[in-house]
């Protein structure tokens, strides 16, 4: 992961892992990269949506980064952006020593933020492994912290009710054949199935798995790293799991990093983004988002149907940094009194306001006001009739006044009844909906 406004990933991806792949395929004398796969069957449509379900009910979720960068405190990318040899890495896995179930804070803070699911590093691009592994000495177990910390994160989630993934690196900074692989077809043969192996256990150690979250294909496209095959086993081993789309392959869902931008096709999308700049504990980032910012966020993701994933990065002993903890317990506080406006399947049509944004519930539209403007609240061009309307937060009625321009909601208190946002529920006659343009061009002029 990568906090740049366009992810390193991208452009790893549009750039290195085009190139690497041609000459790797030129050299293995392959045939060339085959087009993402076919739209699916209805069936297949059906069992995505049955999967899918609490996902896009649960529209919050807990991202965790954690490695040995943490050790290091200068960002999750450290050893490639300072150019760190790999020898000289290799030994921060003998530093790293964290607390004993370090997770459970995590997953109690989760819960209390209102976040409905984690996803947790396994293995970031540095190549080492949170989890207990077969494959490699380069792992939690045989290294420093001298236990499963995945483990320990599956039972802290599970301990509080919670849904949770693993992330998976693709990319790795580490392993021998991590670059090679590119251009040498022994090598790709091998790191292939290093990879596909990391996977299985994953997806066979652990009981249920939720979401597997990959990230960074460089330097293969789709058919080098076997996608499909590596997709199957997961299904094969998780028949109820959902992956995104970061293995080259469409997945189950989309993955915009540090923008909120629903996907144009109408599939399922999730914006993950940093609380500070970082994904890893950076102990000198101080770029922290108000509370605001993010349910503002929560609210932009939910009005088009798309999930929050919202990123901690605990320091080396697991501990969560204080501003994190600061920033997600105030978001907490609202998500617990306007749960209902957020935890929603249902797209949003109505967005034009400037001091206020907008999800729906069935024909409940719920305006979250992030600058109040005193005593009265104004919505233009809202085409259904309105029934009623109160503060989420405490189900105080509120008066309001309908024309065919505009609905005006009075009586209200001259400062903001909720902090950081004010939540109106507005029950319609049927689906709201807006149309600011008929305002425009309707609405009567005087003479001059």
């Amino acid at each position: 992961m990568q906090s740049n406004r366009i992810p390193r990933r991208d452009w790893l991806a549009g750039t290195g892992a085009s190139l690497l792949t041609l000459a790797a395929s030129a050299k293995a004398g392959a045939a060339p990269a085959q087009p993402q796969a076919e739209k699916s069957s209805a069936a297949e449509d059906a069992a995505r949506a049955r999967r899918m379900q609490w996902w896009h009910e649960a529209r919050f979720g807990m991202f965790i980064h954690w490695g040995l960068y943490s050790v290091l405190g200068r960002h999750e990318w450290v050893m490639e952006n300072e150019g760190i040899p790999v020898t000289d890495y290799e030994q921060l896995a003998k530093r790293f020593q964290p607390k004993p179930n370090a997770a459970r804070a995590w997953a109690k803070l989760a819960k209390q933020a209102g976040q409905k699911y984690m996803v947790m590093t396994s293995k970031h691009h540095e190549g080492f492994c949170n989890f207990d592994t077969k494959l490699t000495n380069y792992c939690a177990p045989k290294q420093g912290p001298g236990r499963d910390l995945v483990r320990e994160y599956v039972e802290a989630a599970r301990a509080e009710g919670l849904r949770f993934g693993f992330y998976y690196s693709l990319m790795d900074w580490h392993h021998p054949d991590g670059a090679l692989c590119a251009t040498n077809e022994d090598a790709r043969k091998r790191f292939v199935e290093y990879t596909h192996g990391l996977i299985r256990e994953l997806m066979t150690n652990y009981g249920k798995v939720d979401v597997l979250w990959y990230d960074v294909s460089w330097p293969l496209d789709a058919r080098g790293w076997e996608s499909e095959r590596m997709n199957n086993m997961v299904f094969e081993l998780q028949p109820d799991i959902i992956v995104n789309n970061r293995n080259a392959l469409p997945g189950d869902f989309s993955t915009p990093e540090q923008e909120i931008v629903a996907d144009q096709r109408g599939r399922a999308w999730e914006s993950c983004m940093t609380l500070n700049e970082s994904w890893g504990y950076h102990q000198a980032d101080d770029a922290w988002k108000t509370p605001k910012t993010i349910v503002r966020n929560l609210v932009y993701c939910a009005h088009d149907a798309g999930n929050y994933l919202l990123n901690i990065g605990p320091k080396p002993d697991g501990s969560i940094p204080e501003e994190s903890v600061r920033i997600l317990t105030e978001v907490g506080r609202w998500t617990s009194r306007n749960a209902e406006s957020v935890h929603t399947q249902d797209r949003c049509q109505p967005h034009r306001s400037n001091y206020a944004g907008f999800t729906r519930k069935g024909n409940t539209l719920y305006m979250h006001v992030y600058f109040w403007p005193g005593e009265t609240v104004a919505l233009s061009g809202l085409k259904t009739g309105v029934k009623s309307a109160r503060l989420l937060a405490s189900g105080q009625q509120v008066k309001f006044q309908q024309d065919r321009f505009r609905v005006r909601f009075t009586g209200l208190p001259a400062e903001p009844p909720d902090h950081p946002v004010t939540t109106i529920a507005i029950e319609c006659e049927s689906e709201p909906l807006q149309d600011t343009d008929f305002v425009r061009r309707e609405r009567p002029r005087n003479n001059v």
